[in-house]
């Protein structure tokens, strides 16, 4: 089980995390002391991941700290002091581990063993994770999906365009906050939309999310770019995430510097972006640090237990929330309720508490399904994994 170790800045930015984000002379240092530990510092390396690797007494067995950079369902890529190798699971490892969520990730850190004259590793351990990003994968079975693992930034991308939602936005916000990862909002191809549905697309995102940074970019023009490349200051690690022609890849390569990721153009009948990504893969930084992209989403199903992200994402209505008569009210019909009188007076959108509800029964619906397998698993007394729990190679869930 993973520890969250970030706090949201929902409210208050972290002031010392900004301080070294615009501190040449803080990233510098911190550049310094990770160059002490033997790995590039452009892939996250520190002090923290260098004190867990020593507890775990890995060094001991003569392997090698590596980072997940891709992964292609059958075959992984990681980085290691020598570059980019491939890799594979030990077979111990898969026989270790309790479900699909606790294999290596794009973003985990893990101990390797390098095999003799190939440029080759075998994974047989992964260090503790600082936080994990998540979904429910598609499909009948209850499963945990890893989106991206040790994660500092999560760059919720959507288009200043029609496909423009603040009710799936909400959805990406609550896998962010419930991940212990800053999200900040980008809303991309700022080129191509009006001067008017810019600053009405802003006053909707910013409704919805209240306190989390929201930048106006154009891959295209460079608007907004030095902003963002602000967030890998001091080798911190970032990720994408929207839907399918938001612009996720395009943003990378012209972070990158280069043609990193193939991309693609959108359809002029709908708005809609054409697919490109198929796999997560991270991409190192100029100035250090990491972006992970990953492919877009048909569906997001929001993980089960993430009361922390959705508290996060619908602060205002919770917050309302507490001014209601009854301290159980559901929000419905209750005499006294906070929440629909200001619903009812335009003080709170209709369409955010409708939004609320809904999360709210899908999660207490997973919740369900997930005691409801856990007791069929303790009853069958076997032991074993079921054939779904077992990583899945199919990505028909992702665009």
């Amino acid at each position: 089980m993973y520890k969250k170790t970030q706090k949201p800045i929902n409210e208050s930015t972290n002031e010392s995390t900004l301080e070294s984000l615009n501190n040449p002379a803080a990233q510098a240092e911190e550049r310094a002391e990770a160059a002490d530990f033997g790995f590039p510092f452009s892939h996250g390396w520190d002090a923290d991941w260098n004190e867990a690797w020593k507890s775990a007494g890995f060094d001991a067995a003569g392997w090698i700290p590596v980072r997940m950079t891709a992964d292609f369902g059958q075959q992984f890529k990681v980085a290691t002091a020598d570059g980019e190798w491939t890799a594979e699971n030990s077979g111990r490892l898969r026989h270790m581990t309790q479900g699909e969520a606790d294999l290596p990730a794009v973003g985990d850190w893990l101990a390797a063993e390098p095999l003799p004259g190939e440029r080759r590793v075998r994974i047989h351990g992964v260090l503790p994770r600082r936080g994990k990003i998540s979904r429910k994968a598609a499909g009948a079975p209850v499963r945990e999906q890893i989106i991206a693992a040790n994660v500092d930034t999560l760059f919720v991308v959507t288009s200043l365009n029609f496909d423009l939602n603040v009710r799936r936005l909400e959805r990406y916000l609550i896998m962010a906050w419930n991940s212990g990862t800053q999200p900040v909002i980008l809303l991309s191809k700022a080129d191509l939309c009006t001067a008017e549905f810019r600053a009405r697309a802003l006053a909707e995102v910013s409704a919805v999310a209240p306190g989390v940074p929201i930048h106006v970019v154009s891959a295209q023009t460079g608007e907004g770019i030095a902003e963002v490349a602000a967030y890998f200051a001091g080798g911190r690690s970032c990720a994408l995430t929207g839907t399918s022609g938001c612009g996720k890849s395009t943003l990378t390569n012209r972070l990158a510097g280069g043609d990193w990721l193939r991309t693609g153009g959108i359809r002029e009948d709908d708005s809609r972006g054409r697919h490109t990504t198929t796999h997560r893969q991270m991409v190192p930084m100029p100035g250090g640090g990491v972006l992970i992209d990953t492919p877009g989403m048909r569906e997001l199903q929001p993980w089960e237990g993430e009361e922390d992200g959705l508290s996060g994402t619908f602060a205002d209505i919770e917050a309302l929330a507490q001014r209601c008569r009854f301290r159980d009210c559901t929000h419905k019909r209750e005499e006294g309720c906070a929440v629909q009188a200001a619903a009812a007076s335009g003080e709170l959108d209709a369409g955010r508490l409708i939004g609320y509800g809904k999360t709210q029964r899908e999660l207490a619906f997973l919740e369900r399904k997930e005691k409801s397998r856990s007791s069929s698993g303790r009853s069958a007394g076997n032991g074993k994994r079921d054939r779904t729990e077992r990583r899945s190679r199919n990505w028909m869930d992702e665009e």
